[in-house]
């Protein structure tokens, strides 16, 4: 009867609390971030042309509240535009590096070298090119976000076991088999921690490509606030921003639970028990 009982397999174990065990603490963080800025704004710690109180800053964006919505889905929109052209680019880079070391030794350090480049005295040279419309601030996205990209899909189908490469040799595989089986699945924790990082990067460089030059999205409004000394509405749209990105970025983590649930990354300490 022991050894049966010590022969169970593990039992995943449900978190007791569900969802609200995961946001307490980064809502407590936000609680408590709220409360320093209102003591500072109350108690006149800074001037309100540099610091509106909460409240000054809730009336901006309800007042706004359409403007700055329609300002928001332009903001997405390109973000999300030059991520796409990122993920596809960068992982075809990766790929076709990964499998042609001479190409890596060619393109690999071109790539770092467009990655030091400041970003922002690129995105100009973007306007230039296409005009003040929809394509520069994807392009100023995508730029932005393909190194990630690049540099973790390359890295993760560089790293898979060479075991694994001998075993699917021993059985035959062709190189499409390998590859679907073997490799991708190998790099896919690299692949989504590199998306992750990408996908806040591309909302940077979409609100830059509108720094430079445009008439909507939350990059302009930022701009027009600067020019008003309106702090409210300038605070508003940052506020609205990071929202965008923290969005993003957690649809990007649904998708990595949904894709890959087997890895040790998604796995909670004392997830299992034996009985």
């Amino acid at each position: 009867m022991a050894n049966s009982a010590l022969l169970r397999r593990p039992r995943l174990r449900r978190p007791r609390w569900g969802w609200a065990a995961a946001v307490w603490r980064p809502a407590l963080l936000l609680v408590a971030v709220l409360a320093v800025w209102k003591a500072v704004t109350a108690l006149g710690l800074v001037e309100s042309y540099l610091v509106p109180a909460p409240m000054d800053t809730w009336h901006r964006f309800a007042d706004n509240a359409g403007y700055l919505w329609d300002a928001s889905l332009v903001t997405t929109a390109e973000t999300l535009a030059g991520f796409a052209a990122a993920v596809v680019l960068g992982l075809l880079a990766a790929l076709l590096m990964a499998y042609a070391p001479a190409l890596e030794k060619t393109v690999y350090p071109v790539l770092v070298f467009a990655q030091v480049v400041p970003k922002i005295a690129v995105a100009p040279l973007f306007v230039v090119w296409l005009g003040f419309g929809f394509s520069p601030k994807v392009l100023m996205a995508a730029f932005i976000a393909f190194f990630p990209v690049v540099v973790a899909g390359f890295t993760g189908l560089k790293s898979i076991d060479p075991d694994l490469i001998e075993l699917s040799a021993t059985m035959n595989a062709t190189r499409l088999q390998a590859f679907v089986r073997f490799r991708f699945p190998a790099a896919l924790p690299f692949i989504m921690s590199g998306l992750k990082v990408a996908v806040t990067l591309a909302v940077t460089g979409a609100v830059v490509g509108e720094f430079v030059g445009a008439d909507s999205g939350l990059g302009y409004v930022i701009v027009e606030a600067t020019g008003n000394v309106d702090t409210a509405m300038l605070y508003a749209a940052l506020i609205l921003l990071s929202l965008i990105g923290v969005v993003l970025f957690m649809l990007v983590e649904l998708a990595e639970r949904l894709l890959m649930p087997w890895h040790s990354s998604r796995r909670q300490p004392g997830d299992t028990t034996a009985t």
